[in-house]
């Protein structure tokens, strides 16, 4: 069986509105943002009806729940534009890979710290890989020597993760000083 469910989906905010208000009182705020008072859910429909505007329960987990008179169309067009201004101010940053190997060449390796500023630049972090593979155990100095050569060619970084073997691989977490 198929599922249609996508986990990436936030599910929507559900309000709700006039009649499927189901509280017997509610604390009625106005268009204004003023609070009229608790008021029966017929005397708070009446005063929205009055004013030809939608009664929409914001704190339904209130006592007593709190509903407001608005413009429903409006508000929900309000509330989309908030959320965008939010995802605006997010800058995501990730983790970029860069893989090294014992016996690097000095161009490869220029190339390697040529690229580890490029991802250092626009804002991401930096994990360095040093395999070492077969007789490369035995050379573990040698190792750490050039993983220190590159950060320091890599210029003013801060090390957010030290160098350390794990396994066979020595790893290390870089990012941009501020």
């Amino acid at each position: 069986m198929r599922s249609w469910s996508n986990r990436h989906h936030t599910p929507k905010k559900y309000y709700f509105l006039n009649y499927r208000i189901e509280a017997p009182n509610l604390r009625v705020i106005d268009e204004q943002a003023k609070q009229i008072g608790i008021l029966s859910k017929q005397e708070a429909l009446n005063v929205a009806q009055q004013k030809g505007l939608d009664l929409v329960l914001i704190a339904p987990k209130a006592n007593p729940p709190v509903a407001k008179i608005i413009d429903f169309k409006k508000f929900l067009y309000q509330e989309k534009k908030k959320q965008k201004e939010a995802k605006k101010g997010i800058k995501k940053s990730s983790v970029k890979d860069l893989k090294l190997s014992l016996f690097i060449g000095t161009a490869d390796l220029e190339r390697l710290v040529n690229r580890g500023k490029e991802f250092l630049n626009e804002g991401n972090q930096l994990r360095l890989n040093l395999t070492l593979r077969g007789r490369e155990l035995g050379k573990k100095n040698m190792a750490f020597d050039l993983v220190k050569k590159f950060i320091g060619e890599l210029g003013e970084v801060n090390v957010s993760k030290e160098p350390r073997m794990e396994g066979r691989v020595i790893r290390t977490v870089l990012a941009r000083k501020k």
